[in-house]
């Protein structure tokens, strides 16, 4: 009955890795091309500059940490030495650490553009789009910085001192972090990232308290009597909450079972596989949320058919 179990779970793992992974990288790359081909037929606003800046993030986790995972849960394992180990697990942090500052740039800069027609003047939202762009720009540079201390030092000190506990990743494995290391990740990466979501649950609950408000005038202007249901207030309210409560649920849920695998010595090799797969959701289904959202879909669809039809011509 146990190797059954065991069978079961290796075969699924198997499936959602490898399923996880690949519409991860068709959902990333399809956005790329959609904005390769969107900025070459006009320019680009900045919530579009901020969803490359997110798509790149969840691209490097995707590619960092999906396919490493997906190759370790078919077999290949232990394929990377400590340095290719650490340089995947380097771009993983940045890219998760990233993902998060943009969808929080994302969820302020659209609650500046609704409040915008209430409260805010043009030249606000003018010079919130100047300032989001930069910020992401030294958001990426900051976090390269920031987490090179994690990829450097523990290198440094294997070499003064002999260090017997390891880290297994399933593709890799590297020496665990000491004290020192661990109050350096919590208040330079774990506090910003808690801030962002703070943040962002600020702006996005901000966005719908106005956008309820507008709503009931609008309902009190109307002279026809129209479902309030399908209301361009109620989808534009609706589309916020999906968005930022599958994404908070996905990295709350993730840091949780990080935190369950950090702190228990014994722990399971289901916990430690349903952890891998959480902290691949936001980055692997995320972009089908941008598409839903902002309507990406029929657009890709018709670029694509252009693109065709301009092959099939030639």
């Amino acid at each position: 009955m146990l190797n059954y179990r065991m069978y079961f779970w290796n075969m699924a793992f198997k499936i959602i890795f490898f399923s996880q992974t690949t519409t991860g990288i068709l959902g990333n790359f399809s956005l790329f091309y959609y904005y390769l081909v969107f900025s070459g037929e006009c320019k680009l606003k900045t919530v579009h500059l901020i969803h490359i800046h997110l798509i790149s993030a969840n691209t490097l986790i995707v590619i960092s940490k999906g396919v490493p995972q997906t190759m370790a849960a078919f077999g290949l394992k232990q394929f990377l030495n400590d340095f290719g180990c650490r340089l995947l697990l380097y771009l993983e942090r940045v890219g998760r650490s990233v993902s998060i500052g943009a969808t929080c740039f994302l969820s302020v800069f659209q609650a500046i553009i609704v409040s915008h027609k209430e409260f805010c003047c043009k030249d606000q939202k003018v010079k919130a789009a100047k300032y989001i762009g930069c910020s992401i720009a030294l958001l990426w540079v900051l976090y390269m910085l920031i987490n090179l201390i994690f990829f450097v030092y523990p290198i440094i000190k294997m070499y003064s001192k002999n260090m017997t506990t390891k880290q297994d990743f399933g593709h890799c494995s590297i020496a665990r972090r000491d004290e020192t290391n661990n109050l350096l990740y919590v208040a330079l990466v774990v506090c910003p990232e808690i801030f962002f979501s703070l943040v962002m649950s600020w702006s996005s609950g901000s966005m719908i308290v106005i956008l309820y408000r507008h709503k009931k005038r609008v309902q009190q202007i109307r002279s026809t009597c129209s479902s309030s249901e399908n209301s361009p207030e109620s989808r534009a309210t609706h589309n916020i909450l999906v968005l930022v409560c599958t994404f908070l649920t996905f990295y709350t849920l993730s840091a949780i079972l990080q935190g369950c695998v950090a702190l228990l010595y014994n722990h399971s090799w289901l916990l430690v596989n349903f952890t891998r797969v959480t902290s691949l959701c936001f980055p692997c289904f995320g972009p089908f949320f941008l598409m839903n959202h902002y309507s990406m879909v029929p657009r890709l669809s018709l670029a694509w058919m252009r693109n065709i039809s301009s092959l099939i011509l030639k």
